[in-house]
Formats: structure tokens, C-alpha cells, sequence
């Protein structure tokens, strides 16, 4: 079967920006253009990267006429790799993700209450506490860079950083970079590099290689001392070359302490790859708003609950029941439960969500934050038929929130809404409902 040439578009005028983020065109023919690199009113040269029958996908590489909302890009060369809004200023990125939530919601033909609004701390770059780089490998000077992959492809470019991190992560993963230039290791014996870094200024890093035989002592040998500190400390992981993903198979040198971080007054502590939000001051500005939505004197049940920094932080000294399936998220739940001293009043559970329905309870406030996919089925029904009086929806997917909650509008109501930009120059929105019980 012959491959399908994929075009170049000249002079296509642009429309709208739609739910996953792109901006949609109309070719010649009739089919649909989905688009990375443009805004909507522009006159802009597209590079075809996928053709389907009904519609294309591309990136814009010319443009002719440019939007009055569109702005230079801090990484023009990787910015739709991580970061495909860079082109737009922070009012016209509020203004598309609040259009983006009424969209999702009249999907599902629900009207959001009050006007929409998008949270922002005004933050746009430096905001992530955790990158995953990849490796890209000049043949002709021999030289290692850190990568990101190509949206939409299985291509590299290389970068020296990332505008979205803080200077300690950029600087950081240089050093390593510099390190295996010094020892002479190619891109095909390395996976991934991921660094971590707390609010107190700490740093942790993962190397994750394919070789068992990784010279492990040479490398940290040859890393110079100031990033092997009390603050900054590392590893390296063996992780089995046959997975693209990058997933411990052995721990190849010494496990670093957690790192820490406060929330509300709360202290977590977590291994560098477990799971931890990656905007905390956005995230503890939607720890508070659900607080203030805890009645008095009720018990709290927080499902997807991963390490339970949600319940932990909110709760208080109500009875809180944490179920996650994740098994290291839970043994993290539970040194936190520990460390807090809470033993008497929360409780960790080890299953699935629609495998722990019976903590669903008429009298408990029910706080979920599931994954993209929204809730499951099963729980949909026991929330429907135990009618706990208040539902917290945390959702990083309006789209899947709207459909769940049209499911439990039958006996729920919106009480209050609000996004949040945790990742700003990327279409991804955080989305808080609190539903009630209709009398």
C-alpha cells in the first residue's frame, strides 16, 4: 500500500479554536484542517502532517496575516511540542479555555450557572516542578542534546531547556547532558531524563538507560559535585529497553530521600517518580476553594484520591477514606496518613474506585478527581443511588466532567464552577464543580 503525500497549503484562512486545541480551517475539497501554530483570522502556509479521509492535520510554517493576539514564542523551535499556545497573549489564552468549557458543557446541554471563568496567577512560563526530557543524537559532531518529540510524529528536536521550567531544572539537565558528552555516550543507551524540583529549591533526577552495564561510577565521577549536593541528588535507572515507556525495571545506583512540599500547612513527602502536581501554587489555590465547599461535621470520601494530598489537605479532623488503585501512590498515602498523625480518623483503601462503592455514603461529602477518562460507570450509579448531599468534581477533562455530570444531573444540580490554568501556554484546562443533591 503506497504511502499518502501529504501536502502543503498555501493562503488558509483560519476559523476557530476547537476542544483539543488546534485551530480548524476549511480546505478547498470540503474536509476539515485541524491546525497547530495558528489563531483563529489568520492567512497562514500549512504543513500537512496526517490525511484521513474527512479531515487533515498541520502546522502552520508561514503565516501571511497574523492575529493581533498572537505573540513570539519563548521556544520557537519546541514550543508545539510542549507548549502549542506560546503564539497567544495570556487574555486570548483565558479567553479561548473559558470558551473551551462552555463548548464542552452545550455539548452535553448543560449551561454552567454563573459566568466562566479561568484562574491565573499570571505565571505563564517557569511553572512546571517536573520535565521529562528525551535525547537527541548528532551523528556528524557526535554531540548529545536533550529532545522533546515532535507532535504528531516519532521525530526529535533538540533543545537546551524548556521555558516552562524554573533555571534550576534547565541547568541542571545541561549538566547531565555535558556529563555524557564528557564520557562519550550515545543517544541508543539512554531513554529518558527526569528532574523534579520542589519550592525550597531541591532537585531530583533520574537517568533512565537501556544497559545494565551503564558505567554508573565513571558517570557520577565525572558529574561535577555541585549538582551531587543535599539538594540536589539523583539516580540511575535500568529501565528495560523492550518498553518504550520509561519504567523502573532495577535501580542501577542509590535511591535519593523525597523530596518535600507544603500544602495548605501540610507537608508531603515523594519519590521522584511518583505522581505530584506540577503547578503547586495553582493547585493550593484549588485546595482552598474546595475547603471552603466541606460542610461542618461531615465525613469526607475522596476517590482517584492518588497520594492524597486532596483529602489530606482538606479534611481536617473529619473522618476521610482515600481510595486509589495505584499501589505506590497508596503506600505514599499511607506514610503521609502516618507522618500526619492521623491515623485514628483516615484510612487508605487499595482498590479501583468501582470497587469500593460502599464507601459511598448518603452522609459524606464525595470529592473525586478522576483521570481523563471521568468516572466510571459504576460509580456514576452508586453516587445516583446513595445521593450523597455534595459532590466536589475536580476534572482535568471538561469534556468527560460535562457527560458525567449530565448523567448526574437527574438528581444533582450545579452549585458552582471554576477553571483553573494549571498549565498555561497549553490548551489543558483543571475544571471544579460542586454539585448538590436536588430536593
Amino acid at each position: 500500500m503506497s504511502k499518502k503525500k501529504q501536502h502543503v497549503f498555501t493562503d488558509v484562512r483560519t476559523e476557530v479554536v476547537v476542544g483539543g486545541g488546534q485551530t480548524l480551517a476549511t480546505l478547498p475539497d470540503g474536509r476539515k484542517l485541524f491546525l497547530w501554530g495558528a489563531l483563529p483570522g489568520e492567512i497562514v502556509d500549512v504543513q500537512e502532517t496526517k490525511r484521513k479521509s474527512h479531515y487533515s492535520e498541520g502546522i502552520a510554517t508561514t503565516v501571511h496575516t497574523a492575529s493581533p493576539e498572537r505573540t513570539a514564542p519563548q521556544d520557537p523551535e519546541s514550543y508545539i511540542s510542549t507548549s502549542p499556545w506560546q503564539i497567544m497573549s495570556p487574555e486570548a489564552e483565558a479567553h479561548y479555555k473559558a470558551a473551551l468549557l462552555e463548548e464542552a458543557f452545550e455539548l452535553h446541554d448543560i449551561v454552567l450557572p454563573k459566568p466562566i471563568t479561568v484562574y491565573s496567577d499570571g505565571n505563564m512560563y517557569g511553572y512546571r516542578n517536573k520535565v521529562e526530557f528525551s535525547f537527541w543524537f548528532d551523528t556528524a559532531s557526535e554531540r548529545l542534546d536533550l529532545a522533546f518529540f515532535r507532535r504528531g510524529s516519532h521525530g526529535k528536536i533538540p533543545v537546551q531547556g524548556t521555558s516552562l521550567a524554573n533555571n534550576l531544572t534547565n541547568q541542571l539537565g545541561a549538566a547531565v547532558v555535558h556529563t555524557l558528552n564528557q564520557l562519550g555516550i550515545g543517544g541508543r543507551a539512554l531513554k529518558t531524563l527526569l528532574i523534579r524540583t520542589n519550592r525550597a529549591g531541591e532537585a531530583r533526577w533520574q537517568l533512565y538507560v537501556k544497559d545494565e552495564s551503564f558505567p554508573v561510577a565513571d558517570f557520577f565521577a565525572a558529574l561535577p559535585k555541585q549538582w551531587q549536593t543535599g539538594n540536589v541528588q539523583g539516580e540511575l535507572i535500568y529501565s528495560n529497553p523492550k518498553s518504550p515507556a520509561s519504567v523502573i525495571t532495577r535501580r542501577l545506583s542509590a535511591t535519593p530521600t523525597p523530596l518535600a512540599d507544603s500544602l495548605l500547612g501540610v507537608t508531603y513527602r515523594y519519590a521522584t517518580e511518583s505522581f505530584f502536581q506540577i503547578n503547586l501554587p495553582l493547585y493550593e489555590r484549588t485546595l482552598r476553594d474546595i475547603a471552603s465547599w466541606l460542610p461542618e461535621d461531615t465525613p469526607v470520601v475522596d476517590l482517584y484520591s492518588g497520594v492524597g494530598t486532596i483529602g489530606l489537605s482538606v479534611a481536617g479532623d473529619r473522618p476521610l477514606t482515600l481510595v486509589e488503585i495505584n499501589e505506590a501512590a497508596v503506600q505514599e498515602m499511607q506514610a503521609n496518613i502516618v507522618q500526619l498523625g492521623r491515623q485514628q480518623s483516615a484510612r487508605a483503601i487499595l482498590a479501583a474506585s468501582e470497587q469500593a462503592l460502599d464507601v459511598i455514603a448518603p452522609e459524606a461529602t464525595v470529592i473525586v478527581d478522576p483521570p481523563r477518562a471521568g468516572l466510571h460507570e459504576d460509580v456514576v450509579r452508586q453516587l445516583l443511588a446513595s445521593r450523597p448531599k455534595r459532590i466536589i468534581y475536580l476534572s482535568c477533562n471538561p469534556v468527560t466532567q460535562a457527560r458525567d455530570i449530565m448523567r448526574l444531573s437527574e438528581r444533582y444540580g450545579i452549585r458552582a464552577h471554576q477553571g483553573y490554568n494549571y498549565f498555561p501556554r497549553t490548551p489543558h484546562i483543571e475544571h471544579l464543580v460542586v454539585l448538590d443533591t436536588i430536593l
